[in-house]
């Protein structure tokens, strides 16, 4: 259904081939607005635009760029503020995890989590927030975890670049208030998608925790359900929101619990 706050606006939407970045795709177009797809695979990206021209009769455009490499992102943003006036809005997705012990994990995937998590996130953001100073308009949309706001075993650090996305995320919502954009974190619990063939190779953390997932589609509903609103948070499932509150008060109580609950992954 076409909401009239997205009627021919041009949002960015980076991790755009799979999982929720492309479940958020379809929904924007499908509520008439314009996606802009970023990601490392043409040919799913292609193929996604082709179906969303012949579905909706709508735009949609595509960029083919590794974030962690970082002269393909300037050059990505560079094309991207030559190629369209008016940009509207920025979902940063792009993401990965490796569930692993401190002891286990390679500093090479330290450094590739944070680079692609967090570093690449406030560069690219960097680069495109001066087009919506200038426009006094915008909604930036960064995609954390819950995983920002309750740790656990074996998710050290992908949970350490998710506390560092919200942080990020909350000082550029006061930054920006003055020039009226939006800033929003999107706090999820686990999402049903390809994430977990490389953060959980064996799938026992998939096994504990499946009928717990989210369904990607539900998730980018109401991610656009909420863009060009003033949204600080999104959290869901909302069981586990309460259950990050809980962590706040009782922190020694929960950490016995997530102790016990986690260390399966």
């Amino acid at each position: 259904m076409k909401q009239r706050r997205l009627q021919n606006k041009k949002v960015i939407v980076t991790g755009a081939s799979s999982g929720i970045g492309e479940s958020i795709v379809w929904q924007i177009a499908a509520s008439g607005g314009i996606p802009l797809l970023i990601a490392r695979s043409t040919a799913k990206m292609q193929e996604q635009c082709d179906k969303i021209k012949q579905t909706f009769n709508t735009d949609c455009y595509y960029y083919t760029c590794d974030l962690s490499n970082k002269n393909e992102m300037m050059r990505t943003a560079d094309l991207l503020l030559q190629d369209h006036p008016i940009i509207d809005g920025l979902i940063n997705n792009a993401g990965f995890g490796k569930f692993q012990l401190v002891e286990e994990i390679s500093m090479q995937d330290v450094e590739s989590m944070f680079q692609v998590n967090v570093i690449s996130l406030i560069h690219f953001t960097k680069m495109l927030l001066p087009h919506f100073q200038q426009n006094q308009q915008g909604h930036i949309v960064n995609i954390a975890s819950q995983a920002g706001k309750i740790s656990t075993p074996k998710s050290a650090v992908y949970a350490a670049t998710k506390h560092a996305v919200i942080g990020f995320t909350n000082s550029l919502r006061m930054e920006t208030a003055k020039d009226h954009i939006f800033v929003t974190a999107v706090n999820l619990g686990p999402v049903d998608t390809n994430f977990f063939t490389q953060a959980d190779p064996k799938g026992a953390y998939k096994k504990n925790v499946g009928r717990y997932m989210l369904d990607p589609n539900r998730v980018a509903n109401r991610v656009t359900r909420n863009l060009f609103k003033q949204k600080r948070e999104i959290n869901m499932p909302g069981w586990m929101e309460a259950g990050s509150r809980l962590y706040h008060v009782f922190p020694s109580m929960m950490e016995k619990l997530l102790e016990t609950q986690f260390n399966k992954k």
